[in-house]
């Protein structure tokens, strides 16, 4: 198992990809701490998972409340150590009109989807330093770097994520600290789901545009997620791992 003896802190990991990095970190060994607003799927997941014998807690957090996410955060580590990994994955879509969005919609979008990704480093980062190692996993997307008409601003922020993760590379190497994002394509999350049977043809549309005939599935990005928090990628840091089966190579 990759992940044996350590300690892996997940946002937004009681549904979708976080549930699925939930599942496959403790499958792999680690002890799983993970935060979510959503307490009957996060209560749910972490019962499911105590009973198979895996050393997994829930606590409720918001992470756009640093005082929520920083109680949170002290929680885990009194419950399982010091956090030797991260995965930053809250966040929510955005479907906004530049004209009409506010500044208080504006700020309340990047609270969730952008701020919690550096104030999760600021909480982990003391103790990684102090012991040379650790590794941050960003939950980016293809918005990142191809977006698409009706997500304003949700590309902006994922843009941000990924310039935020090549800086934290950059400046805690010399900590021996890795930081990668992995920025998903279309993965079958209910998040998905809802949004492409929110308009007739969308879900065939967007079949048809995939190189492998077909979407992602939530396990699919987990896999990478957990390898990247393993000691199998200690010479990897400062990347982008696109799991979009080939939709970012695409030119039309």
């Amino acid at each position: 198992m990759k992940l044996v003896s350590k300690h892996i802190f997940v946002t937004g990991g009681a549904k979708g990809i976080g549930e699925a990095i939930v599942r496959d970190a403790a499958d792999e060994g680690a002890s799983v701490s993970f935060i979510d607003i959503d307490v009957a799927a996060g209560e749910k997941l972490a019962s499911e998972l105590s009973k198979l014998g895996k050393k997994v807690i829930f606590v409720k957090a918001n992470v756009a409340n640093f005082e929520e996410l920083k109680s949170a955060f002290n929680e885990a580590v009194s419950k399982f150590g010091e956090v030797t990994g991260v995965v930053n994955n809250a966040g929510v879509n955005s479907h906004a009109d530049p004209v009409t969005m506010t500044d208080k919609e504006w700020d309340d979008f990047f609270a969730i989807d952008m701020k919690p990704v550096w104030l999760t480093a600021k909480l982990a980062l003391p103790a990684m330093r102090k012991v040379k190692g650790g590794s941050i996993v960003n939950i980016c997307s293809i918005h990142g770097r191809l977006t698409y008409p009706g997500f304003f601003p949700y590309g902006a922020a994922k843009s941000a994520v990924l310039g935020l993760t090549r800086n934290l590379a950059l400046d805690e190497g010399k900590f021996e600290i890795r930081v990668n994002a992995v920025s998903p394509g279309y993965i079958l999350t209910d998040l998905t789901k809802n949004w492409l049977k929110a308009e007739a043809g969308r879900e065939d549309r967007a079949n048809s545009i995939q190189p492998l005939g077909r979407m992602g599935q939530p396990d699919e990005v987990a896999k990478v997620v957990t390898f990247l928090l393993s000691d199998k990628s200690t010479y990897v840091s400062g990347s982008d791992w696109a799991v979009d089966g080939g939709l970012g190579a695409r030119s039309a």
